[in-house]
């Protein structure tokens, strides 16, 4: 699984910072967190299957977070698909979407499902996966997401399974698909005598345009790569606060509480050109020092912890 930031911007596009968006990959299925402004360069760049984005999800209806939508949605229309676009969000979100399609006359060649979310849990599922949004403080209604995926089956020993007369082959991969088999004897040989415990799937956490609260530790808890706005530098909490944002070390907090194993800053203001963003790093190292700076086009890798 990798995360790829294409624009790590907040209110306004800089010349080499686009509006915030990040696209997750996953076995070859791309899910999309925001699609700021300059999303569709960033995709080009980085040289992305963007017709493989099966579903959008969007934090609120701020401009920033929405205006790269309408020339996706245009493009992904360039191309043979099959499958439905879902896109996820905030209440409105649907009256944006086909308000930009009627005063656009938009050509859409395939089917697009807006799911408008009315109370936080699973809002898209596949699978072995699943997607949790849980609500967030700002000045609108604002959503945080979790790509969390299912336990996995616990490491094989192929050793229990040949003492136990079960040889090589396909019941090896039935065994491990949690299945019962019979031995070469005719006994029965369960998933449990040759697997270890079950082993926890990656967790992906994405937060943007909120006040600090407890409250978000708890839905972040344990991801493995979380992206956290911290737009702003602690002198300028209040200004955070009156805006419905938070500072770098707030984020920091979050991350420590919830025990993440690395954080991505995002959304930064445009006060801040690339060498004042240490500002923002440093303040937020001091609280969680497993934090980096979000750049644009940057690739991270998930990987499994075991």
């Amino acid at each position: 699984m990798e995360a790829f930031i294409l624009g790590s911007g907040g209110m306004m596009p800089l010349p080499h910072r686009h509006l915030t968006s990040v696209l997750l990959r996953r076995e070859g299925d791309l899910f999309l967190f925001d699609c700021g402004e300059g999303t569709q360069v960033s995709l080009r760049r980085l040289n992305l299957r963007w017709k493989k984005i099966s579903a959008i999800f969007v934090s609120h209806t701020h401009a920033d977070h929405v205006t790269g939508l309408p020339g996706l949605l245009m493009l992904s229309s360039q191309v043979e698909r099959n499958d439905p676009m879902y896109i996820i969000g905030p209440p409105r979100i649907a009256e944006y979407i086909q308000s930009s399609m009627d005063v656009l006359d938009m050509y859409i060649n395939y089917e697009i499902i807006v799911r408008e979310i009315t109370e936080p849990g699973v809002v898209f599922e596949g699978p072995d996966f699943r997607v949790n949004a849980f609500p967030l403080r700002h000045t609108k209604p604002c959503y945080g997401y979790t790509f969390l995926e299912d336990m996995r089956p616990g490491e094989f020993y192929p050793e229990n399974a040949q003492a136990l007369g079960v040889p090589m082959g396909p019941l090896w991969s039935r065994l491990q698909n949690g299945e019962t088999v019979q031995s070469s004897s005719g006994t029965y040989v369960y998933p449990k005598d040759v697997l270890g415990p079950p082993r926890s799937g990656r967790k992906f956490s994405f937060v943007t345009d909120t006040r600090y609260f407890d409250g978000i530790a708890e839905n972040v808890r344990a991801s493995d790569f979380f992206v956290c706005e911290g737009m702003f530098e602690r002198a300028l909490l209040e200004d955070a606060y009156e805006k419905g944002h938070m500072t770098a070390d707030q984020a920091a907090r979050i991350a420590r509480d919830a025990c993440v194993k690395k954080m991505a800053l995002i959304h930064y203001s445009p006060r801040y050109n690339e060498h004042d963003l240490n500002i923002l790093l440093k303040e937020a190292q001091d609280v969680f020092p497993h934090t980096i700076l979000s750049r644009d086009r940057a690739v991270h890798g998930i990987e499994y912890e075991d």
